[in-house]
């Protein structure tokens, strides 16, 4: 059994069951038939075999009846953490994938961004963001927001009152020629970056916490770039933005930065390069620049290119897809495992964000974020067929999750959606 030292916290929730999730060690545990207490605060309070509920209920000091008891085909599995979402986008999501990246910046994205600056336009979108970013299992979510710092303020307080752990960022960006009203002056990304921050710290909000946002080097002047690595340390901030997306990309970065060793040195020489960093993409970076990340503990959220999808189940069959085509091109690639990915969607995610210390799996002293799936849900994609050593399942998806808990609280029930 393990358990915290504090026996006189206050038990709020006890379950019973099965809970799968990942460690430093192991990619998938599966843990049959445990107890799992979660205390007022939504902390997990302890952990142990379900054989053992008469005595860790006189322990903890709760009744063994209120004991929540999963059924046969349900488990926990700890809630899904994306660590790059552009809220902003969310609106034409699944659309507009005609253009290569630079070009589909300013044909699609920075027109549709410029519109933030109209607040119930945001309000609309970002409550569409984050409720259906929870309803399918991410508990944990790093946002791009926009220009706009009244519109990015309204995101952080949008994912605070649904209960959503996240990471908001004001996008920062000097430089654009094509979409010249959608840009600020050094001074003014400046000015409302602490604005922003500063507001946002007043809030005190539980979960959600603000996170210094360069969109990438091309749109930033190397001025804008001091700054936001200025405020990041004065601050004790996360950090978010792009690299090496696409090989036009990273000529561009070295046009215009043609003093830096490369495209990761930009970021480095400016203070952005830290253990708080979560950099997206990062296709074509080299065995020099991945070994300053790691130098610096710096993390890649890796993705090819914009999801159509709000589902972290989703990115994580691309993932599997991706890995195997790979590995079709070039058998020296070696293929990712399900139990791998699995780790990535969460316990990864987690370690990536510098957040494990609060999320990711579940351990004494973590919050409880939590899925509670039901493989055998009403109208749910998955046919349970017994031939008597057990039930076969075929492909999970979203409607499983029947429940969805943030720091012990349930924020989502189970909502049939169209």
């Amino acid at each position: 059994m393990t358990s915290s030292n504090k026996s006189a916290v206050d038990i709020a929730h006890v379950y019973r069951g099965t809970f799968v999730h990942s460690t430093d060690h192991t990619a998938v545990e599966i843990l049959e038939d445990r107890l799992l207490g979660v205390d007022t605060e939504g902390k997990i309070a302890f952990i142990g075999s379900g054989q053992e509920v008469d005595s860790l209920s006189q322990k903890w000091g709760f009744e063994a009846l209120a004991v929540t008891q999963l059924g046969q085909y349900e488990f926990f599995m700890p809630g899904m953490v994306d660590t790059h979402i552009h809220a902003s986008q969310y609106s034409y999501a699944g659309t507009a994938l005609d253009l290569p990246l630079l070009q589909w910046l300013n044909t699609y994205t920075f027109p549709v961004e410029a519109c933030y600056k109209d607040l119930e336009f945001a309000r609309n979108v970002y409550t569409h963001v984050v409720k259906r970013t929870l309803r399918n299992g991410t508990t944990t979510a790093c946002y791009f927001a926009t220009i706009h710092t009244d519109a990015s303020l309204l995101l952080g307080q949008i994912a605070n009152d649904f209960g959503q752990r996240a990471l908001v960022g004001k996008v920062c960006m000097d430089t654009n020629n094509f979409v010249p009203h959608y840009r600020e002056t050094p001074d003014e990304s400046h000015d409302e970056t602490n604005r922003f921050i500063s507001e946002m710290l007043k809030k005190k909000y539980p979960l959600v916490m603000p996170v210094v946002t360069p969109r990438f080097a091309l749109s930033c002047s190397a001025a804008l770039l001091g700054h936001l690595g200025e405020i990041a340390k004065n601050n004790h901030l996360h950090i978010q933005s792009h690299i090496s997306e696409t090989k036009e990309e990273v000529k561009l970065v070295k046009e215009l930065f043609p003093d830096y060793d490369s495209y990761t040195d930009v970021y480095h020489k400016h203070n952005l390069l830290t253990d708080k960093t979560v950099m997206a993409h990062g296709c074509h970076l080299t065995d020099e620049e991945l070994k300053l990340f790691r130098e610096k503990g710096a993390s890649v959220a890796h993705y090819v290119a914009g999801g159509y999808s709000p589902s972290m189940l989703d990115a994580v069959r691309r993932t599997l897809d991706t890995s195997k085509a790979l590995t079709i091109q070039d058998p020296q690639y070696q293929t990712l495992t399900f139990e791998e990915v699995f780790r990535l969607a969460t316990l990864g995610g987690s370690q990536a964000l510098s957040l494990d210390e609060h999320t990711g799996n579940f351990q004494v002293g973590k919050d409880f974020d939590a899925l509670r799936v039901n493989t055998a849900i009403a109208g749910g994609p998955i046919d349970l067929i017994n031939h008597g050593e057990g039930p076969k399942v075929g492909t999970r998806d979203d409607r499983n999750i029947a429940e969805v808990y943030v720091a012990g609280k349930r924020v989502v029930p189970f909502v049939e959606t169209t």
